[in-house]
């Protein structure tokens, strides 16, 4: 019988301080997550340097939680895997010196691991059926990409945004509206009491490449839209709300165009389905032209119920198999990150004291510049 493969993975891209131990890749014996949200939407955002200063704090108990809970030690572990790009390089730099610090204390070997790839591989936590080639969809807070997963740790970007990723489009417009941070989930729940048609907005594309996204004109659209209601109401145009965690008397059913009927929920419910059109679209057509019968979807916004309802429903369509993870394997994790780590390291892939973090690494260029013995 083959002895099993246990690492403990840490990650620490931007506001989530997280660790987990994992077996063999695909069974996680323990996931810690300490989540920074409450902090950060006090400033309507992630405040870089706040994110770095509570790593440094939550860290080593964060990672010990994780040991804890899978009830194992430093002894019984294969490796340590980290999150070294991309991500804000403060909050990275925390992880990879705790990765490096406990290689160097136990002894073993160091793998780091990109983010993105992370997500992809939440796939096959809960998808054991689920191996490459295939097509992924990876939507979150500061990246949209459209990837061929062509082997474990073989990616091809064939889809990428232009200008805001798909939850930064969420934030603003969360903003805009009054909703508060962090936008996407708030604006999925407050679209489920709109009208998805009420107000049509444009669907971005980019000429010359079918496959990449753009959501600045969208984003631009919708607070025109707003900002044209208000004035035609006799109010002042453009506004931005005070009250960083929303409004107190938030209301979806507020009147945005009275002379319409238009509530905020419609607005948000609009904004959403065309993001989602886009989104959607753009992913089946790539799957067909490239001839993949599966599609997966990663990253935070693949939650986004929406979406999840709208690729369901086409990938029915059109005779393909749809994978996303749970929403807690969505969001940042190291459950994801133990996942990825695990097919580096048995492919050979190790690093070592010597790793930085890189917060602009491009996952094309991940293959090529990962460490081996």
């Amino acid at each position: 019988m083959e002895k099993d493969t246990l690492i403990l993975s840490i990650e620490s891209s931007c506001d989530e301080t997280a660790a987990s131990v994992t077996k063999n890749g695909r069974e996680p014996l323990s996931n810690i997550i300490y989540s920074q949200i409450d902090l950060h939407t006090l400033y309507g955002g992630v405040v870089p340097e706040i994110a770095s200063r509570k790593h440094i704090e939550k860290i080593n108990r964060v990672g010990q939680a994780a040991l804890d809970e899978a009830s194992v030690g430093l002894s019984d572990l294969d490796a340590i895997a980290v999150t070294y790009g991309p991500g804000l390089v403060g909050a990275l730099l925390v992880g990879v010196a705790e990765a490096k610090a406990i290689s160097y204390a136990a002894g073993l070997p160091l793998v780091g691991v990109h983010h993105i790839a992370g997500h992809i591989a939440a796939n096959y936590v809960e998808h054991k059926d689920l191996e490459p080639p295939f097509m992924c969809l990876v939507v979150s807070g500061g990246h949209t990409h459209l990837v061929i997963v062509r082997d474990y740790d073989k990616f091809e970007i064939i889809g990428r945004t232009h200008d805001d990723a798909a939850g930064e489009a969420f934030d603003k417009i969360a903003r805009a509206v009054g909703l508060g941070y962090p936008g996407g989930p708030k604006v999925d729940k407050c679209a489920k009491e709109g009208r998805s048609d009420a107000v049509f907005f444009p669907r971005g594309h980019v000429a010359g490449s079918p496959y990449d996204f753009s959501f600045s004109g969208l984003k631009s659209a919708v607070l025109n839209y707003l900002n044209s209601c208000r004035m035609k109401q006799g109010l002042d145009g453009a506004v931005v709300y005070s009250a960083k965690t929303g409004r107190s008397d938030f209301d979806p059913h507020e009147m945005i165009d009275p002379e319409e009927g238009i509530t905020v929920a419609d607005v948000t419910a609009s904004f959403q389905a065309a993001v989602v059109d886009v989104l959607v679209s753009h992913t089946i057509e790539a799957a067909k032209e490239y001839g993949f019968d599966k599609v997966a979807m990663a990253g935070g916004v693949a939650s986004n119920s929406a979406l999840r309802a709208g690729m369901k429903e086409a990938c029915e369509k059109n005779g393909m198999k749809l994978y996303y993870p749970s929403p807690v394997l969505c969001t940042d994790n190291a459950v994801m990150i133990g996942c990825a780590a695990y097919y580096e390291y048995i492919s050979g892939t190790r690093h070592g004291l010597d790793l930085n973090a890189m917060p602009n690494l491009r996952l094309e260029d991940f293959a090529k510049i990962k460490g081996t013995t």
